[in-house]
């Protein structure tokens, strides 16, 4: 009977569709363990893909790619460790979410997820079958236990896994990342290993996959729920966690975690800040993208997302640029200037005033005898978007939008002009915290950040009053309540899908909080067309919250 038993956790990043370059990683990280002497090397769910597949995984041929690419990497790695590695198999009409588990050159056994998650960005009923509870598989003589994901959340898989002798739990994950999900995954875990009285390694998948992060933060816990090994969030890590077994001193005899290094963990607002930059630089690398363009007005918005851009790809990838009008003020100008120069962008500047009178003029016939409007103020806006999309184009940067999820929510934002771009990376930050996040860069950095230390935000681009300046002395508040205001009623509405009449008992206008609902229902449109951008909270717009373009419901209590 074995008395030993090292295990090594591969966090790492893979490539959806990059089947290859993700099973070179795979190789790589399994020389690694066998150099180190491990007896199983586990990867995450569905590694092998990437995750989530969305509708390419119900492609038969894809389902049979994969299968030939386990059964090469088995062969290729025989001699040494055994290892797990997730990745669909092809199940009649569609496949099962699959874990490999891979020994002397064969794959021995084929883990079925069982639980399905069916809420929130997750359809695995629409893309998988559900397998039946199965039991340990023995690796060198330890009976190794494997729930996948979603498996470990409920009480059954675990507690067929112990009963039928499973000895120690490792739960495969593809887990997104969102605020404070950190502590929400170490209960559940807990949960089990309690229950189960079996020490359990939780591994969680990594990596930016559109607007998805998986955010690793693996971890490893003992009976009772004593955390044994903590792995970095965001980070990619290749940890080997010794197991012993022995006597407990309340009685019997088990596995457990020798204690290892355990990683500090980032506080809500580094790890939001973190997933942006995170998704910023995976979206770019995993579509081909080196160099980023965005339109810098001046303004706040544009100022965290070019200093996004340059802590993940580097100030010299970021290319910004000012496209003032007739009624864009000095002050706009100067601070866009300071922006570029303290993270070191550079700043060109187009004035559009030259275009615009070219399309006033073309519209002229046509717009005679009719006020000058919202049509007059989108067209500035619209104009910006054809010079941006120019330079993408001419140059092959990607064009990045700059609109947080207070305009998203009420339409703020002008579709076909500043939404228009390929990633948002502040599409699911509201402006409130889109304030404190520029505080806390200008007074935090890190080691992963490119960008330059330091206040790279001037104090006045954060202290004025924010304005889209498409018209003489226009300012946010002059048709929106303010955006601390804004903001609670945005979260009571849209994150918390709160009534009507309980944001009025709150304690706000019921004039304000009808034309706000009337607004996110209006704005559906736009949304749909809107670029992607990193979820950080539970109801980010896409496959979070999901609301018919056309409808004529409103909330009347």
């Amino acid at each position: 009977m074995a008395d030993h038993f090292r295990l090594t956790l591969a966090q790492l990043n893979p490539t959806l569709g990059d089947l290859h370059g993700n099973a070179q990683l795979a190789r790589e990280a399994w020389a690694e363990a066998k150099t180190a002497g491990s007896d199983f090397v586990a990867f995450p769910e569905m590694f092998i893909t990437g995750y989530q597949l969305l509708d390419l995984v119900m492609k038969q041929a894809f389902a049979e790619d994969v299968q030939r690419v386990i059964a090469a990497l088995a062969v290729d790695l025989a001699d040494g460790p055994a290892f797990g590695i997730g990745g669909p198999m092809w199940g009649g009409d569609k496949p099962y979410n699959a874990y490999y588990i891979c020994q002397h050159g064969e794959v021995t056994t084929t883990i079925l997820k069982h639980h399905l998650p069916n809420y929130a960005v997750f359809d695995e009923v629409r893309y998988y079958h559900s397998g039946d509870p199965q039991g340990p598989v023995s690796i060198n003589g330890v009976r190794v236990g494997f729930p996948i994901c979603e498996d470990a959340w409920f009480e059954d898989v675990c507690e067929t896994l112990e009963e039928s002798g499973a000895e120690i739990l490792v739960i495969p994950n593809g887990s997104p990342y969102h605020r404070n999900k950190m502590g929400l995954r170490q209960s559940v875990v807990v949960s089990r290993v309690v229950e189960t009285g079996l020490p359990a390694a939780y591994l969680n998948l990594l990596g930016g996959q559109d607007d998805q992060v998986f955010d690793g933060g693996s971890f490893v816990l003992n009976r009772g729920g004593a955390l044994a090994v903590q792995m970095p969030q965001f980070e990619p890590d290749l940890r080997h966690v010794e197991f012993e077994r022995g006597e407990f001193e309340e009685g019997g005899d088990g596995w457990v975690a020798v204690d290892g290094l355990k990683a500090s963990l980032p506080d809500e607002w580094e790890a939001d800040y973190r997933v942006m930059v995170l998704a910023l630089g995976d979206y770019l690398r995993k579509t081909g993208f080196k160099t980023v363009v965005l339109g810098l007005s001046g303004g706040i918005d544009s100022a965290i997302v070019a200093t996004i851009a340059a802590d993940a790809i580097g100030p010299e990838n970021v290319h910004c640029v000012m496209l003032p009008s007739r009624y864009t003020s000095e002050t706009s100008l100067e601070d866009a200037r300071d922006v570029a120069q303290r993270l070191g962008c550079r700043l060109d500047t187009i004035p559009i005033t030259p275009a615009r009178d070219a399309v006033s003029a073309t519209l002229a016939p046509l717009f005679e005898g009719h006020e000058a409007d919202v049509t007059e103020e989108n067209i500035q806006s619209r104009l910006r978007g054809v010079i941006l999309m120019a330079l993408s184009n001419k140059f092959g940067s990607m064009l990045l939008t700059t609109g947080n999820k207070s305009e998203v929510a009420v339409g703020y934002a002008t579709i076909y002009g500043d939404m228009a771009g390929g990633y948002n990376p502040i599409k699911d930050l509201y402006k409130t915290r889109v304030f404190e996040t520029c505080r806390w860069r200008n007074r935090e950095h890190r080691d992963w950040m490119l960008a330059p230390a330091g206040e790279v935000i001037p104090p006045r681009v954060i202290d004025k009053p924010p304005t889209a300046e498409l018209r003489e002395d226009q300012k946010d508040e002059d048709s929106l309540p303010p955006y601390g205001e804004l903001d609670v009623m945005l979260e009571m509405l849209i994150d918390q899908e709160c009534s009507v009449a309980e944001v009025v008992a709150a304690g706000y206008e019921r004039k304000w909080v009808k034309k706000i609902e009337q607004l996110i229902y209006l704005s559906e449109y736009k949304r749909f067309q809107s670029a992607p951008g990193p979820r950080l909270t539970q109801r980010a717009f896409w496959l979070d919250r999901r609301y018919p373009v056309a409808n004529k419901w409103r909330d009347e209590g």
